[in-house]
């Protein structure tokens, strides 16, 4: 399974930095994931569910954890070439270097 598109939108939010929709073999999509700063850096969060006793499910989710890093590692690329062409600030929150 190929990822063949990763659409960002971006966020100004204090740790919620942008959602993506990713499209899989140019043929399914999963809208929704969060790109979030987090005490250790960037990562994503699948799409999910609030439940009625209160806690989340995830609507989709990789299987393996090869599957979620190549899922990671290509939103989160996406995610900083949305952040140049817009010319928004990096991730830490800093000025773009020029």
């Amino acid at each position: 399974m190929e990822i063949t598109e990763v659409r960002v939108s971006l966020r100004d939010e204090e740790r919620l930095k942008a959602f993506a929709n990713v499209t899989f073999d140019n043929c399914f999509v999963v809208r929704s994931l969060k790109v979030i700063d987090g005490p250790n850096g960037l990562f994503i969060s699948m799409p999910s569910r609030k439940m009625k006793d209160g806690s989340h499910r995830d609507m989709a989710h990789p299987i393996n954890t090869e599957m979620r890093s190549k899922l990671e590692e290509v939103v989160l690329e996406a995610y900083r070439k949305e952040l140049e062409q817009t010319g928004e600030s990096n991730q830490s929150g800093e000025p773009k270097e020029e």
